[in-house]
């Protein structure tokens, strides 16, 4: 059976309609799971092992038949550590049909159709009885329905059914507990993830400030929690107001309450200073003891053992609707809200507020990375710098970005007349008394007429470029689309800037990046090849071969090549008919294993100045890499990898990209010899 996909194309912005198989969305959602992920994740394996042996051993010395409930099986994993640790039956649940059926393969090839029945249905359709799904209810309930902040992929309306419907009263549950940890802190690198900043620009008249507008800076923002790798956020870049605490726990033995509620915990503060975001982890122990303690806390927490790298469990970061002063052993509360899928939190406060719910709408159009990039007072000066090369005191100037502060460094370096296609901006201007000296232009750049500008031509057309829709660096190539459907609208003498972009790209080695990716095998002693099978079948699909976007500042890595150029594109042009091809090669420089390539653009705004959305700077002697942190960069994987020697005759990726001016796609192939 076919269906018909629209998909909207980021690089040439028009809707697409593709004709698709009815599995192309599982390919999709199969090729980008972390399932690979959490089988490399050692320390979630054996401490899951070790409570579902002690949760069979408990049931078994009452005298009783372990029953086993898994909800969210997977490749069924923890249903077969619980049939090899004795348990006499076990119901393993899994609602997604690809990973159901490869899980009732991976059952069967280790030998325990017998003792496992897989169920592809949502656990709240599971019926028991003697003609139900299952024979009767278990009493021990096993389940892995956690996300970094516990509870986003609905475990407790999951917990809450399971307990009503499923499960004995008083049953054994793995994990048996969960605690949700907080710290309060201050931190300008992470509140400019929320908050816009006064930018400051040198104009020939003396120091400009522009301000956010009232209804940005009063703006709560969004709900969705940040989730990051916190343990590569150096300890320089955040100030520990409080000590840690335990915010909240939840008991999975016993029934669960899904409904809204909140939490209230006393804090005193360790240092004076501005709070501004709480920090937060879960652990949870796999036993009633809590003998088996499975721990997300990032490493300043973690006194005593390494952390384990995981990707699919990471660390929260909540921002306060305001920051607010808090002085050192002044008590104060912190009250945590939440309702079956998220947390958010309030500082001092006799009433519980409602989540935070974006009324400026700069939230969302703008991601966190994005109020990071404004922020960056540094990258403004690279753009003012080539705004003064370029702009003259009769300049015309048409902006082309989302969310730009552009038009407004234009007019204060000079330019006569800006024009700019975004409306959201308008209060922005207005709260800078702009109004009438930037002009919003309300159509798409392919429907501009001489009439939207006056019957003036563009002297300077101008972009950063960033577009929301983008998620792959070149998808902000769209710029040049638009350049190319304004053109008629441009003077003879045209500056653009940028005027020019180039695609860079270099081999590393992950430090732990290559697990999402990487084959499982053998995991805790059971074989899950079907798995590794199915996720490569996926990645071969079609779209599922191109590269993926990671923020790499959260994902060390080792340069083993050079940083290489290897595609331009020339803004001063209209985008040529004829594809863009490169073909070479690149030499590995140090040991490692090539995991894959790293591509990312570089904007050359003027002369001698340009701003890159990847490598910041060249690695050093040992390969370490500084990526942009506002950016996400591609990753390519490679589908093998080899482990690279200094040799003589140095090893080499071999390199063809493609890049189909028509679709705006680009196309990659890699070798390695």
């Amino acid at each position: 059976m076919k269906t018909f996909c629209g998909r909207a194309n980021p690089t040439i912005g028009s809707m697409e309609w593709l004709e698709e198989g009815e599995d192309y969305d599982y390919h999709q959602e199969i090729a980008r799971s972390r399932y690979a992920d959490m089988l490399h994740d050692k320390d979630r394996n054996v401490k899951y092992y070790q409570g579902i042996r002690a949760a069979v051993s408990r049931v078994k010395e009452r005298g009783e038949k372990a029953i086993v409930l898994d909800i969210g099986t997977g490749t069924g994993l923890l249903s077969m550590m619980a049939a090899s640790a004795g348990a006499d039956f076990c119901y393993a649940i899994e609602v997604f049909k690809p990973m159901a059926n490869a899980a009732v393969k991976i059952v069967e090839k280790n030998g325990f159709s017998d003792k496992i029945k897989v169920i592809n249905k949502h656990s709240t359709e599971v019926t028991v009885g003697p003609d139900g799904d299952m024979q009767c209810r278990a009493n021990i309930l096993v389940t892995e329905l956690f996300d970094t902040e516990l509870i986003g992929e609905g475990a407790l309306p999951t917990y809450e059914h399971a307990h009503k419907y499923l499960v004995q009263e008083g049953c054994e549950a793995v994990p048996h507990r969960a605690r949700v940890y907080v710290q309060l802190v201050e931190s300008k690198r992470m509140w400019s993830w929320k908050k816009l900043f006064p930018v400051r620009v040198e104009a020939e008249d003396g120091e400009k400030i522009l301000v956010p507008p009232s209804e940005m800076e009063n703006c709560p923002g969004v709900p969705s929690v940040c989730d990051i790798q916190l343990n590569q956020v150096p300890s320089s870049d955040f100030t520990t107001l409080s000590d840690v605490v335990t915010m909240f726990s939840v008991d999975f033995s016993k029934p669960v309450q899904s409904a809204s509620t909140y939490y209230r915990v006393q804090l005193e503060p360790v240092k004076s200073g501005k709070a501004q975001i709480v920090l937060s982890w879960w652990d949870i122990d796999m036993d009633p003891s809590g003998m088996i303690n499975c721990t997300m806390a990032p490493y300043w927490a973690l006194y005593i053992n390494p952390f384990q790298w995981r990707d699919h469990w990471m660390q929260c970061v909540y921002f306060l609707q305001n920051e607010e002063p808090v002085l050192q052993g002044e008590k104060l509360l912190l009250t945590a809200c939440r309702d079956e899928y998220s947390v958010w939190y309030n500082l001092q406060k006799a009433r519980v507020k409602p989540g935070p719910v974006c009324r400026c709408r700069a939230h969302l159009l703008w991601n966190r990375p994005r109020f990071g990039e404004l922020n960056d007072q540094n990258r403004t000066r690279q753009y003012t710098m080539a705004l003064r090369k370029v702009l003259k005191t009769d300049s015309v100037c048409l902006c082309i970005s989302d969310g730009s502060l552009l038009p407004v460094l234009a007019h204060y370096l000079g330019a006569k007349q800006v024009q700019y296609f975004v409306l959201f901006l308008h209060c922005f201007f207005k709260a800078n008394h702009l109004e009438d000296k930037i002009k919003i232009l309300e159509v798409r750049p392919e429907l501009l007429k001489p009439s939207h500008l006056e019957d003036k031509k563009i002297s300077v057309l101008v972009g950063e470029p960033f577009f929301t829709t983008s998620l792959l660096p070149w998808h902000n190539l769209y710029f040049w689309y638009a350049r190319t459907a304004v053109s008629t609208h441009l003077a003879s003498d045209v500056t653009v800037l940028p005027q020019s972009a180039s695609l860079h790209m270099m081999v590393v080695e992950f430090q732990d990046l290559w697990r999402i990716r990487s084959p499982c095998g053998i995991c805790e002693g059971f074989d899950v090849q079907t798995m590794d099978d199915m996720i490569k079948d996926s990645l071969n699909f079609r779209e599922s071969k191109e590269a993926e976007p990671h923020p790499l500042w959260e994902y060390p890595c080792k340069s083993l090549s050079d940083p290489q150029e290897v595609l331009t594109f020339d803004f001063t042009r209209t985008v040529p008919q004829h594809c863009l091809s490169t073909e070479g090669s690149v030499n590995l420089l140090r040991k490692g294993k090539s995991h894959g390539a790293v591509l990312w653009m570089e904007y050359h705004l003027a002369a001698d100045i340009s701003v890159s959305t990847g490598l910041m700077q060249i690695p050093n002697e040992k390969g370490n890499c500084e990526w942009n942190p506002h950016c996400k960069q591609a990753v390519y994987f490679f589908s093998s990898v080899i482990e690279s020697e200094i040799l003589s005759d140095p090893t080499a990726v071999t390199y063809a990209i493609n890049f189909d001016t028509k679709t705006g796609e680009i196309a990659m192939d890699f070798k390695l010899l």
